[in-house]
């Protein structure tokens, strides 16, 4: 096990990084962190191959990204809670943060923007990364930005009914 302080040293380096990555695709620290874990497993269980080979971090953002994929296929929309929520609040009331606005997205179109704006990911691959077609993920991340316009639309003018 000589790799294991190369294993661990990146681990070390790299796993803030990780979390934050994964919690900007799930919106929730505990959910980001099971994520990160599980990768990290993956990834310790293939270091040798995945150190010579490939950027360790680029597989284990992949490994993240499939992780979730993977969680929200079979969820779905079920969202469990423990308690009843809390009535929202109106716009007026409080200022736009545009974290809350993402989170409100559906899985897949937060996923595609978290993918194409926080990575930095072209099209064609986060396709490949999210096993849609190349048009969904045009189309999800319109549909998301649209959403997201309308929601500051209506924060800056918040009498007018959107379109």
């Amino acid at each position: 096990m000589d790799d294991a302080p190369d294993f661990a040293d990146f681990v070390a380096n790299r796993g803030d990084a990780l979390f934050r990555y994964a919690y900007m695709l799930t919106g929730n620290p505990h959910d980001a962190a099971d994520l990160v874990q599980d990768a990290v497993i993956r990834l310790r269980d293939s270091w040798p191959r995945v150190r010579r080979k490939h950027s360790p971090e680029s597989y284990v953002k992949t490994t993240i990204t499939r992780l979730h994929i993977s969680v929200w296929r079979r969820r779905r929309r079920e969202q469990l809670a423990w308690e009843v929520p809390e009535p929202p609040q109106t716009v007026a009331e409080s200022p736009l943060d545009l974290w809350d606005e993402l989170g409100k997205l559906p899985k897949r179109q937060r996923a595609v923007l978290v993918l194409r704006y926080y990575e930095d990911r072209p099209d064609a691959e986060i396709a490949e990364m999210l096993g849609i077609s190349l048009g969904t993920v045009r189309s999800q991340a319109s549909r998301a930005l649209d959403k997201l316009r309308g929601t500051v639309n209506q924060d800056r003018h918040p009498g007018r009914s959107r379109r």
